[in-house]
């Protein structure tokens, strides 16, 4: 029987339903930028004008300690402030922390003044895109394929992408491949069946699918994916040469149905329009000598020589 973990140690599972970091974004705390921006400066003039009052008396051996006192708290003051202003361009966004604490994150663009003293972290929230490795898996049928996909994505919660995740764009990449590879081989590259969803044949289908795959792995990082589309496709060099046969033989197989299809339609015609005109009367013998004779013609690879037949079938 086990013992149970010393101290405050969790036993709960780590996982897509367990994860130990659970942080949702907020608005943080702002101001108007201009007005901050003014006081700031007002406060630095002010801070500089009382350093030249502070050398002057202390050059004549006046009283200094008053004037000490107001340029210390004008200076710490104008410290403060200026701390508080900050700049964002549209796509970006700043995420404020305080002493390790998150405070929100910043969204309005211009120039803002948020809580004095605070970190502020930039983060974009402009769309990405990115073409993963080319990838190298086992479709369903067990054949190697190289396989790539383009993955569009744009950071939607700026609290789990910071602090959720060590790095979320590398996040992104490995997870979008790890994606990549579990679709793969879930399909085949190619299926003859018309129902038979195949890698080459369902393009959107397993676009889809990988975006949805991909959307669901990087949620905890606060990630969107907004499209995924396969790049890149083809069999294993190794087997390529292989498999090309097979399909120029599927396609050639595919074209003799279809000749062998049409060549019966124009003899069943042929023999109707005989019988319905009354051209010739024929036996059974004479169709079947019919038939051999126009399905040679209409189904051979090669021009047919004619030979003239001068006696009758019976001869």
């Amino acid at each position: 029987m086990s013992e149970p973990l010393p101290g405050n140690v969790s036993t709960k599972p780590v996982g897509h339903s367990g994860t130990q970091v659970s942080i949702n974004e907020t608005k943080a705390f702002t101001l108007n930028g201009i007005l901050i921006a003014l006081l700031t400066l007002a406060g630095t003039i002010l801070t500089v004008y009382w350093f030249v009052i502070w050398c002057i008396r202390l050059d004549s051996g006046g009283s200094v300690a008053v004037l000490t006192a107001a340029w210390a708290m004008g200076l710490t003051v104008t410290l403060l402030l200026w701390s508080m202003i900050t700049i964002l361009s549209p796509g970006d966004t700043k995420v404020v922390r305080l002493f390790g604490a998150y405070l929100g994150t910043i969204r309005s663009t211009g120039l803002i003044a948020t809580v004095p003293l605070a970190s502020r972290k930039k983060v974009s929230i402009k769309v990405n895109n990115f073409e993963t490795k080319e990838l190298k898996v086992n479709d369903a049928d067990g054949n190697p394929v190289n396989i790539a996909a383009i993955i569009v994505w744009q950071v939607a919660d700026t609290a789990k992408a910071v602090f959720a995740v060590e790095d979320y764009d590398e996040f992104v990449r490995v997870q979008s491949e790890s994606a990549l590879r579990h679709v793969a081989t879930t399909h085949p590259y190619d299926a003859p069946g018309v129902d038979t969803k195949s890698l080459r044949g369902s393009t959107d289908l397993v676009a889809g699918e990988l975006a949805e795959e991909v959307a669901a792995r990087v949620a905890l990082a606060g990630i969107e994916i907004l499209e995924a589309r396969i790049s890149a496709l083809a069999y294993a060099p190794e087997i390529a040469h292989a498999m090309l046969q097979r399909q120029q033989a599927s396609a050639v197989i595919a074209a003799r149905e279809k000749i062998v299809e049409g060549a019966v339609s124009m003899v069943e015609s042929a023999l109707n329009q005989l019988e319905e005109h009354s051209i010739v009367e024929l036996d059974d013998e004479r169709k079947a000598a019919m038939v051999s004779n126009l399905l040679v013609v209409l189904c051979g690879s090669t021009q047919a020589t004619p030979i003239v037949n001068a006696g009758t079938l019976y001869n």
